[in-house]
């Protein structure tokens, strides 16, 4: 959900990854519905594991929460925003749109962030 929204609300030059440390094979059908119904397609999106990589290139990591407190590696890496954001996962849709809602406010914060420091820059 936070892909699709940083996609919709972000400046074109930024490009949102999201990944997760034991991703699913499929985007949990919720989230995909009550995304469609704010205007926003992740049908298609794939599920990907995070990398090293992916950290050492980004110019920003947010965790939206960690599910499985064994391994979250976000936890070791600097300057990380951790928003702490309930799992959709079994969660009926009333409480899916809640979680999708949370999300795109953050969204909305985070950009208008990204506006203030590139207006610095």
């Amino acid at each position: 959900m936070a892909e699709g929204l940083f996609r919709k609300y972000a400046p074109k030059d930024y490009e949102p990854i999201s990944a997760g440390t034991v991703p699913k094979s499929q985007i949990n059908p919720l989230a995909a519905e009550v995304m469609r119904e704010i205007g926003i397609d992740i049908g298609n999106q794939k599920p990907k594991e995070l990398s090293e990589e992916m950290i050492k290139n980004a110019d920003k990591v947010i965790n939206m929460g960690c599910m499985d407190k064994n391994f979250c590696p976000t936890l070791f890496v600097p300057k990380v925003l951790d928003w702490g954001i309930e799992d959709p996962k079994g969660k009926p849709i009333e409480k899916v749109r809640e979680i999708r809602d949370e999300i795109e406010r953050k969204i909305k914060e985070m950009v208008e962030e990204i506006g203030k420091e590139n207006m610095n820059n």
